[in-house]
């Protein structure tokens, strides 16, 4: 593969890695934290030979997605927290009917229209509430400008493999940043294998169905059945950085911005003779859960840190609580806390034994 530096935002590094992935069509609506990536898009792609369209809103461009990912093209659209949510409907609609594309959500701080400042209050949305029907879609959380590009390359190549919305779960932090980051192209793209599904004209060939209304008797229950089988094989593919966590005694939790933050917690804390490590999932959906449990049963304790009002707590939880209990500390939405800021909080926890 060939590589290249770049010193680039986040979103930047969205978009060159979407092209470089193979994405031909974007449709979108700008908002605030991620306008600029379908201002980048709008002069890129056509330049790449593929098609841009500014949306009227975010439910026209979800749909139009839906339309493009059912012809087997490589589609993606863009927003953030309130744009989201125009677009579950959609999103469930193409979860049911195995259309594949990437959506990325750079989140707001909410609830309601909410702000551009810092805030991971969407986890709940895109991990347990995608959807109406109980929809499950493979789900990255980046925490770097790197991340962002490696991520958004790999998220196409899931969509396809599984036929699932991907969702890039991101904030302001990640999208502002602007770091050096190495740009990189797929030397060989793993095949999407559309020719067997995809509705691109039925000239020689039977015809096909790409839906999720399903009518005849006992249909839709065997389908519902094959998508969270689906979901289960997904489990496959979590992903999660651990650091420091051989031979630690007292393990954080941390995703996205504030899962980067938290290893100069961990540097802090091993300072203060503390032996802490960090487990930053990089996929919450799937969540890391087994990684967790193992160190668990090893007698690990755990402190959970996010920038929303305890949300990813509830999958720490549930994943350690045969063995211990977790502590946690949460953010303020809209404020930008330092390592040293975070660090005492998480000191005093250990302290209380």
């Amino acid at each position: 593969m060939s590589k290249d530096q770049a010193l680039v935002k986040g979103n930047e590094a969205i978009v060159r890695a979407a092209l470089n992935a193979g994405c031909r069509c974007y449709f979108g609506y700008p908002i605030t934290p991620q306008s600029d990536i379908p201002e980048m898009f709008s002069k890129f792609l056509p330049e790449a030979g593929g098609s841009f369209v500014l949306a009227e809103s975010e439910i026209a461009a979800i749909n139009m997605v839906l339309g493009a990912g059912a012809t087997g093209v490589r589609a993606m659209t863009t927003t953030a927290s309130p744009g989201y949510s125009l677009m579950q409907e959609a999103l469930s609609y193409m979860v049911g009917s195995e259309i594949p594309c990437v959506v990325v959500n750079m989140t707001r701080g909410g609830p309601g229209l909410g702000s551009i400042d810092g805030s991971q209050g969407d986890y709940f949305q895109v991990t347990k509430s995608a959807g109406h029907g109980g929809v499950k879609m493979f789900v990255f959380a980046p925490g770097t400008t790197q991340e962002c590009y490696d991520m958004t390359i790999e998220a196409f190549d899931i969509a396809f493999k599984y036929r699932t919305p991907v969702v890039i779960l991101g904030d302001a932090m990640v999208a502002q940043v602007k770091e050096s980051i190495e740009c990189w192209v797929p030397k060989d793209k793993k095949s999407d294998n559309a020719e067997g599904w995809s509705l691109d004209g039925n000239k020689g060939r039977d015809g096909r169905l790409v839906a999720s209304l399903l009518l005849r008797p006992g249909m839709l229950a065997k389908h519902n059945e094959h998508l969270t089988n689906k979901a289960v094989l997904m489990e496959q593919e979590v992903r999660a950085e651990c650091y420091m966590v051989d031979g630690a005694d007292f393990i954080l939790v941390a995703f996205g911005s504030i899962g980067r933050i938290s290893k100069d917690v961990v540097d802090i804390l091993r300072e203060e003779g503390v032996k802490a490590g960090l487990v930053r999932p990089q996929t919450i959906m799937p969540f890391p859960s087994k990684i967790l449990t193992d160190l668990a049963s090893k007698g690990k304790r755990f402190f959970v840190v996010e920038q929303n009002n305890g949300q990813m707590f509830d999958d720490v939880r549930l994943a350690v609580g045969r063995y211990t209990e977790a502590g946690s500390f949460f953010v303020p939405v809209g404020v930008y806390l330092s390592a040293e800021e975070i660090a005492p909080s998480v000191l005093e926890f250990v302290k209380k034994g």
